[in-house]
């Protein structure tokens, strides 16, 4: 498991109902959502970054993090007006500190210290990864775990396996970057507007996705591993030739902006589909249910839904995808906190973040 060190406080246990504020700020989306412990969602409010970062075409951490102090306060206020609730209605307070900015899960933090101890109230500490796993149980009428889990998001391509919400072990994943930033980046080098992925997904549908054969790293390897570095330096290459980087002076035809886009996208959902079928076939020897879990950012991508579908309908894996709208960051998926508060596992005061990209232990 990826969570900090349970401490050895113990507030007094609460009879449920439970009500849980969640706060999300661990990139460039300043979120906070009220739900109860039977997941109903009473409020949730998003406050995007997006117009901040385009002229850069990526995220700035400073400017993430000073915009998440502007606006933590706003959408807190926000969510419990929503939901028709004050402060003195909330049961615990729950708070993605791991992974991510180190300024803005800086910012969500704090804010969470500071509410729990003015209420007196529990703090509970969310993995932003597991939380995206976690998102899929809105989708779905039935418990989503046991599973295997693949995050794929701008950060993070990464393969679980749980036992439960609170119990899983790493699988594999990306070796250099994720998929997510992978599409950022090559949007940059196509002059398609950021984010990549959406932008990437749209020029996509007009172009033939074999019309340039891009490298598919692992693919025929039993290893679950995902490497997304190569494909970026191929597609750059098929801009400005191999062995050139200068794009300045390159004119792209829309056709071939659209053929490049959809060769692209294509390399990189036939490498999660893949892998992610071949996770469940590796878990599913050890008498574990064939069931996938899908959340992230490049969750919400059109090719790749319909393709894992197809596959997983084909391999007989039981698919859950997180809905559309709980695929980028949110405070709804931090309702896993549901769980660690089930659980007993709060925080106290001591809790610290544990930003940049998470250092899994080895699969196995």
């Amino acid at each position: 498991m990826f969570y900090p060190q349970v401490s050895d406080f113990r507030p007094e246990a609460k009879n449920l109902p439970m009500i849980l504020l969640t706060l999300e700020t661990t990139c460039d989306e300043t979120a906070a959502a009220i739900v109860n412990d039977s997941l109903k969602v009473l409020s949730g409010v998003v406050a995007s970054q997006a117009k901040l970062h385009e002229i850069y075409k990526g995220v700035v951490p400073e400017i993430a993090a000073r915009a998440h102090v502007e606006r933590i306060l706003p959408v807190i206020d926000e969510t419990l007006k929503a939901a028709d609730l004050t402060l003195d209605d909330i049961d615990a307070i729950a708070v993605a500190n791991t992974p991510g900015l180190s300024g803005s899960l800086l910012v969500g933090l704090t804010a969470a210290k500071a509410l729990c101890f003015a209420k007196d109230i529990p703090l509970i500490a969310v993995n932003h990864l597991h939380a995206h796993v976690y998102a899929c149980q809105f989708a779905s009428e039935t418990p989503i775990y046991p599973c295997v889990g693949l995050v794929v998001s701008g950060g993070h391509t990464h393969l679980y396996h749980y036992e439960s919400a609170i119990e899983s072990r790493f699988l594999g994943g990306t070796i250099d970057d994720a998929a997510g930033e992978a599409f950022d980046k090559v949007a940059s080098m196509l002059g398609l507007p950021y984010p990549g992925g959406p932008s990437i997904s749209k020029v996509a549908v007009d172009g033939d996705k074999d019309a340039i054969k891009f490298p598919r790293s692992f693919l025929k390897e039993d290893r679950i591993a995902f490497s997304f570095s190569g494909l970026k330096t191929a597609v750059r290459y098929a801009i400005t030739g191999p062995g050139k980087f200068d794009l300045d002076n390159v004119s792209l035809t829309p056709e071939r902006v659209a053929d490049l886009a959809a060769s692209f996208q294509q390399a990189v959902v036939d490498c999660l589909v893949a892998k992610s079928v071949q996770a469940v076939e590796q878990c599913a020897a050890k008498d574990a249910p064939r069931r996938l879990c899908v959340g992230g950012g490049v969750a919400a991508n059109r090719v790749f839904r319909e393709q894992l579908k197809q596959q997983c309908e084909l391999k007989n894996i039981e698919l859950h995808f997180a809905a559309l709208e709980h695929c980028t960051d949110n405070a709804v998926m931090g309702a896993i906190a549901v769980e660690r508060f089930k659980a007993g596992l709060f925080e106290d005061m001591s809790l610290d973040i544990l930003p940049g990209l998470i250092r899994e232990p080895k699969a196995g």
